[in-house]
């Protein structure tokens, strides 16, 4: 059965790739910060699937370490899914107003880590001709009051993407943009407002599973691209 290691699996869209991976038999490694949330989602996922569980900061070598190792132990790597982030501060500051402590620890968790953790997977994802999916934003191209620091970081993030796609053409690299979604780090960023009227992460999966099933052309893909808009008939992700 084909690997998968998602960052970012115990909530959001992360937690909704990895759910839909577990029914179709995939391995996988989940990472997450909140060691609760995880060690919960991996016994309700056990049960259909071989999985390691590994609660920590995608930030830490030490954990980037454990994640590639406990990859390797299944073999080539067919996925690698960069969706671990951090927003910043919130509410958001001006980016005038962003301390350069904060935007390095940005730049941190949402760009070297995971060039970081593709450097370490390189070889199994070569193994596989496998695919790294590195979840951006519509703030890496757009330009929005607070966004700064995260923006720059995403924007950061789908150059790296199109740098390691010109580098290792043998493999599929991609810059997914789900749009907005209703999430606790989208709350984060809107603090007491209603944000009801944004999609829950599950609307914006089926564009994902046909983006990994299907490896398109390497580039940078939004969740309402043309093509990823509807499933292909018999459309499968194994």
């Amino acid at each position: 059965m084909p690997t998968a290691v998602i960052t970012g699996a115990s909530a959001g869209l992360g937690r909704a790739l990895a759910t839909a991976l577990a029914e179709r038999g995939w391995n996988l490694v989940l990472d997450a910060r909140r060691p609760d949330r995880l060690l919960r989602l991996a016994g309700e996922l056990g049960r259909s699937t071989r999985l390691h569980a590994i609660p920590g900061d995608v930030g830490d070598p030490d954990h980037r370490r454990q994640l590639a190792s406990a990859a390797a132990g299944f073999g080539p790597l067919d996925l690698l899914v960069n969706n671990a982030s951090t927003l910043g501060p919130s509410p958001l500051p001006p980016l005038a107003e962003l301390p350069a402590e904060q935007l390095a620890a940005i730049l941190h968790t949402n760009v070297v880590a995971p060039l970081a953790l593709v450097q370490l997977a390189l070889p199994a994802l070569t193994a596989a001709g496998g695919t790294v999916v590195n979840v951006s934003s519509d703030a890496a191209v757009a330009h929005y009051p607070g966004w700064g620091g995260y923006g720059s970081a995403k924007a950061a993030l789908d150059h790296l993407t199109a740098t390691l796609a010109e580098e290792n053409p043998q493999l599929r690299w991609y810059s997914f943009d789900p749009g907005d979604m209703r999430t606790e780090m989208h709350q984060a960023a809107f603090p007491g407002e209603d944000i009801s009227d944004r999609p829950e992460p599950e609307a914006v999966l089926p564009a994902l599973l046909r983006l990994i099933g299907e490896r398109p052309l390497s580039g940078r893909y939004t969740s309402s691209a043309p093509e990823l808009a509807a499933p292909a008939a018999g459309q499968a992700v194994a």
